[in-house]
């Protein structure tokens, strides 16, 4: 966690011997571990993770190995930030699909043009404080605009 907040890399040379977290320590030296590096996953927005490396030896890690694992954690953050924009677009094109097919069962139902149409999902949304994704999923799940409050 203090990396995460940090945003900075964290070495526990020996956990047998290091006093900033006696709880934390007696735990992971209880499990063998006697050195920590933790490099933090960054992007530009925040950070989103942390590569933890362990070993049962104190004082294990040297420069080498420290550059290794910020390379490591730099391809990592690239990796993570790639898979979360993946995701986000592929959630925009799904939310853009239903409003899509709920817009076209409002054209064809009432006559009304596309525009007509959205400003209709669009009214439906902003009185229900309802996102625009669930308004359109529910009329294409129930063919019925959702009951105004």
């Amino acid at each position: 966690m203090e990396t995460i907040r940090s945003r900075s890399t964290l070495l526990v040379r020996d956990t047998a011997t290091d006093g900033r977290w006696p709880e934390w320590a007696a735990k992971v030296l209880s499990l063998g571990v006697r050195t920590v590096l933790d490099v933090p996953l960054m992007t530009t927005a925040d950070t989103v993770g942390v590569l933890g490396l362990y070993s049962t030896a104190p004082d294990a890690f040297d420069t080498d190995d420290k550059a290794v694992a910020h390379i490591l954690a730099r391809h990592a953050s690239v990796a993570i930030a790639a898979a979360r924009r993946e995701a986000s677009l592929a959630q925009a094109v799904d939310a853009r699909k239903l409003v899509g097919q709920a817009m076209g069962i409002l054209m064809e139902r009432y006559g009304v043009d596309g525009d007509r149409a959205f400003a209709i999902l669009r009214r439906y949304s902003q009185d229900s404080n309802t996102k625009l994704r669930d308004v359109a999923q529910q009329l294409i799940d129930t063919r019925h605009l959702p009951k105004q409050t």
